[in-house]
């Protein structure tokens, strides 16, 4: 008899890898609504059950307008990304699809600059005490 999913160690990893490949080849050749423009699928995470997958995205324009169009245009889209999902899958249960816009490249890029001004800062007051 067939042991349930759960002994297969990294089977979540492995589908919500799956979906997000899939997922950024559906949004980049098949999804037409204007909204959504250039995205990245940072990451997904899928429930135990497979019933719910969250989809971090990042946008290249990173304003909160743009963001705001391009949430409204996946989640109208979500329907059409699920249906187009359970073509590509085999699993038993097809996951609901939740986008959250991911900002931790935005996060990095200013924690960066931060440190780079306290380096400048700290090298400026070593040359000021020599």
């Amino acid at each position: 008899m067939a042991k349930h999913s759960k002994s297969i160690p990294g089977r979540g990893l492995r589908v919500a890898d799956q979906i997000q490949r899939d997922l950024s080849e559906l949004i980049a050749f098949e999804l037409k609504d204007p909204r959504v423009g250039m995205i990245t699928i940072t990451e997904v995470q899928v429930t135990p059950d497979y019933a719910h997958a969250k989809v971090f995205f990042t946008t290249l324009v990173d304003n909160a307008d743009a963001v705001k169009n391009t949430l409204a245009g996946l989640r109208k889209a979500a329907g059409f990304l699920r249906t187009q999902l359970g073509r590509r899958l085999t699993i038993h249960t097809l996951p609901e699809l939740h986008f959250v816009h991911d900002n931790s490249t935005a996060r990095g890029i200013e924690m960066s600059r931060l440190i780079d001004e306290a380096n400048a800062t700290r090298a400026k007051d070593s040359d000021d005490e020599a």
